[in-house]
C-alpha cells in the first residue's frame, strides 16, 4: 500500500505487502523486501553524507523483509561503487534513527529513537541500541549486545555484552541471552569466556586468542564471542576501573 504524497522514485524495488506512509521517500537506489513498513518522512536510499561522493556512482540500500522504519528514519546508500547499505529482516528502526553509508545491520536489530550509526558500522543480529546511542565509523556491535541510551561507542562492542556511557562494558547481557533460549551449558560458557578476557589485565585480543588456542570452549556462541575479539580495527569497550561486574555474574 502506497499512501498519498509518498514518493517512490522510478527504479526503486518494493516487495509484496510493503506499506509506505505519507511523505516517505523511497529513492531509485532502494530495494525493500516483502512486508517492509516505512512511516512518514523517512528517506530510504538517500545519497551518502560524504562531501567527496560522486553522485553518479552506482550504489544502493537493501531493507530486509518485515522491517519497520518509523518517522524520519534515514538510511543512506553505500559510498562504494556497486556497494550496498543493508538492514536485515525483522528490524525495528525507531523515529529519527540514522543508518549511514555502507552500514551492515543484522536481522532482528532494534535501534531506538535517534540512534546514530556512522559510516561502515556493523551491527550484529538481535542487538539493541538504546535511544540516542551513537557508534563511530567502522565500529562493530556484536550479536545480542545491548548498548544503553545516550552511550557513545568509539570502540567495538563484543557479542552478548552490555555497554554504556563512553566505551564502557557493564557485563554480559544475561537477560537477552536467556531470551534466545540458549542451553544452560552455553550460558555458562559465555560467562566463563567473558570473565576470562575481561577480569584479567592485558590485551583483550591476545587474551581471546589464548582462550581459543586452549580449546576449552565448545559452544558456537562462546567461540563467536572470542573470535569477535580477534578482529576489528577500533579496539574494544573496557570495564570501568575499580567497579564490580555484578551484571556478568547475574543468574
Amino acid at each position: 500500500m502506497i499512501h498519498p504524497t509518498a514518493i517512490i522514485e522510478d527504479g526503486a524495488t518494493l516487495g509484496a505487502g510493503c506499506i509506505v506512509h505519507a511523505h516517505a521517500i523511497i529513492t531509485r537506489h532502494a530495494t525493500l523486501g516483502d512486508g517492509v513498513v516505512v512511516h512518514p518522512f523517512a528517506v530510504i536510499g538517500g545519497d551518502p553524507q560524504d562531501l567527496g561522493f560522486d553522485l553518479s556512482r552506482p550504489s544502493r540500500v537493501v531493507i530486509g523483509a518485515r522491517s519497520v522504519l518509523r518517522e524520519y528514519v534515514t538510511v543512506n546508500r553505500a559510498s562504494k561503487p556497486d556497494g550496498a547499505t543493508e538492514v536485515g529482516s525483522d528490524c525495528f528502526l525507531m523515529a529519527s534513527s540514522h543508518v549511514a553509508h555502507d552500514c551492515q545491520v543484522g536481522n532482528h536489530v532494534i535501534l531506538a529513537n535517534a540512534v546514530l550509526l556512522a559510516g561502515h558500522v556493523t551491527i550484529g543480529e538481535r542487538a539493541f541500541m538504546g535511544g540516542g546511542a551513537v557508534v563511530h565509523q567502522f565500529g562493530r556491535v556484536g550479536e545480542s549486545a545491548m548498548v544503553s541510551g545516550l552511550a557513545r561507542m568509539s570502540r567495538d562492542v563484543p557479542p552478548f555484552v552490555m555497554a554504556a556511557e563512553r566505551d564502557e562494558v557493564v557485563g554480559l547481557n544475561v537477560v537477552g541471552i536467556r531470551r534466545r533460549g540458549f542451553a544452560r551449558a552455553t550460558v555458562s560458557e559465555l560467562k566463563r569466556a567473558y570473565h576470562e578476557v575481561y577480569t584479567a589485565t592485558g590485551n583483550l585480543r591476545e587474551q581471546a586468542q589464548a582462550a581459543l588456542a586452549a580449546g576449552s570452549y565448545t559452544s558456537a556462541e562462546a567461540l563467536r564471542f572470542l573470535a569477535f575479539l580477534e578482529g576489528g580495527r577500533r579496539g574494544f569497550v573496557r570495564r570501568r576501573r575499580g567497579t564490580a561486574d555484578a551484571a556478568g555474574d547475574a543468574g
